[in-house]
């Protein structure tokens, strides 16, 4: 008889298949523009694409263990599944960033602040009117965030918003046997 795979092991290859889809995404889009790296539709399409695959190995790790999976074991599945495509996203874009194109932080960073200052005039802000410093440090954060240290800050922050995600996650993947019910 097969033994069955805990949550943490079986997340580890959907993780690591996500992981690399993300890269694979994120250098395809460097490779065409890269400044659709800094686009709002690149981030929706990579959301939907992450999504479906998470939700996709969900199910099928469900179907593995007999069609039935808690709550308590779908986050676990999903989370440690998102903690290691974060992982190796977070790996290639540390190299797109500082190996292969250190110079596309600062371009990254110069098309987020314009995309911000654009947004501040479209809710009838005048970025001028802003108190002085407010512009340069809008300038100095969006940059940051690009640099090595600011790459694994925000992976420490995202490590909330992966849980929050697996939570939602676990509600959608998780299916209760109700031949249990007495």
């Amino acid at each position: 008889m097969e033994e069955q795979q805990t949550p943490f092991q079986a997340a580890i290859k959907p993780g690591l298949t996500m992981g690399l889809v993300a890269l694979a995404v994120t250098y395809i889009a460097y490779f065409i523009d890269s400044s659709l790296l800094a686009s709002g539709w690149f981030a929706l399409i990579s959301l939907v694409i992450f999504f479906g695959l998470i939700i996709y190995f969900g199910q099928q790790y469900r179907n593995e263990i007999g069609g039935y999976m808690t709550f308590g074991t779908a986050f676990n599945f999903s989370f440690i599944a998102i903690l290691m495509s974060g992982l190796v996203s977070l790996a290639g874009q540390i190299l797109l960033f500082q190996v292969i194109d250190p110079s596309l932080p600062q371009v990254l960073a110069d098309i987020t602040f314009e995309n911000s200052i654009k947004m501040l005039e479209s809710f009838g802000q005048n970025p001028d009117a802003l108190p002085a410093g407010t512009l340069e440090e809008m300038r100095k954060n969006t940059s940051s965030t690009f640099t090595l240290a600011g790459q694994i800050k925000n992976f420490g922050f995202a490590l909330i918003l992966y849980a929050i995600i697996a939570l939602i996650l676990a509600a959608i993947l998780k299916k209760r046997d109700k031949s249990l019910d007495y």
